[in-house]
């Protein structure tokens, strides 16, 4: 019998197929069988761990040039569009922490409940995933887009969550408080929209675990980019990669529009495959400005050592 990934982490824990099914969440186990193109640092919970030089800098890396090279991998589905954000303008990036939300049955959320109390975990189920944020996550939640009765965290919970992860959130619904969550700074969240009521008939069914958001298929440990209205989650083993490969776009990029302001080159000759002279220009504005572009002095050092014009 096949199972959506909505109902993964009930179905462990109404069968105890696991050991970790009283958290609600996959095991570290799982979480490394689930992703096991990652061979670097993992978290004591399984999640991998992507440097945080490499969060810093995707900072700087455009949805373009990220999908770009998703797409060049075989990741066709990672973006998500027509987004809220709260800090319009300003960026998200940082590692995912899921949350899977049910409309509510019941005796299912019962039992979720009794498993929770039994866990120590404190509160109303809302608060369940917080508790569990460190630092460079980004909490994740698909709460099914659910508008009235559907916002899942206030700028109370807001305030905790930036506190302990210094970001915001990405939430595939609705959230409440909005005046009070763009006054939180760092907390640049995308959402899809607000409603003054609270979380009702619903029931939190799993952390940690793969889950949907829109056309996207979510793990833990994903790197979240999310600037205008779009995000892109990238998987971690190739988080470095799509840094470095946008990184190498961003100085051409920037090279390129300098010599046309300059007027040095026509954009037909910038505009397509780079000849060796201008190639060869490249290199030696690399070497002059090196102290002074948007990439580590040291990543440029790298390039150019690999460059034979």
């Amino acid at each position: 019998m096949r199972y959506s990934n909505l109902a993964f982490a009930v179905i462990f824990i109404l069968s105890g197929l696991s050991a970790n099914a009283q958290n609600m969440t996959l095991s570290k186990d799982e979480l490394i069988a689930i992703t096991p193109k990652w061979e670097g640092e993992r978290f004591p919970d399984g999640r991998p761990k992507v440097k945080d030089n490499i969060l810093e800098r995707m900072k700087k890396i455009s949805l373009e040039q990220a999908w770009s090279v998703l797409r060049g991998e075989g990741y066709s589905h990672q973006y998500e569009e027509n987004w809220k954000n709260i800090h319009a303008g300003e960026t998200l990036v940082g590692r995912v922490l899921t949350a899977q939300y049910m409309p509510l049955r019941p005796e299912v959320r019962e039992l979720l409940e009794k498993k929770g109390a039994k866990d120590g975990r404190i509160g109303d189920m809302v608060s369940w995933p917080i508790d569990m944020l460190g630092k460079g996550d980004v909490y994740v939640a698909d709460s099914y887009g659910k508008g009235e009765n559907g916002p899942i965290i206030g700028d109370n919970l807001g305030t905790s969550i930036a506190a302990k992860s210094g970001n915001g959130v990405i939430i595939n619904g609705t959230v409440r408080d909005l005046d009070g969550l763009s006054e939180i700074p760092g907390f640049t969240s995308f959402i899809r929209g607000s409603h003054p009521s609270y979380q009702q008939e619903m029931m939190l069914t799993g952390i940690n675990i793969p889950i949907r958001i829109g056309s996207v298929t979510v793990l833990p440990g994903d790197i979240v980019l999310g600037k205008g209205d779009g995000v892109i989650f990238v998987p971690p083993h190739l988080a470095e990669k799509v840094v470095k490969t946008g990184e190498l776009v961003l100085l051409r990029d920037q090279f390129g529009h300098l010599r046309l302001r300059e007027g040095k080159y026509t954009p037909g000759q910038i505009d397509r495959k780079w000849t060796a002279d201008i190639e060869k220009d490249f290199s030696m504005w690399l070497k002059k400005n090196i102290g002074e572009l948007p990439v580590p002095k040291e990543e440029i050092e790298e390039l150019l050592k690999t460059r034979t014009w």
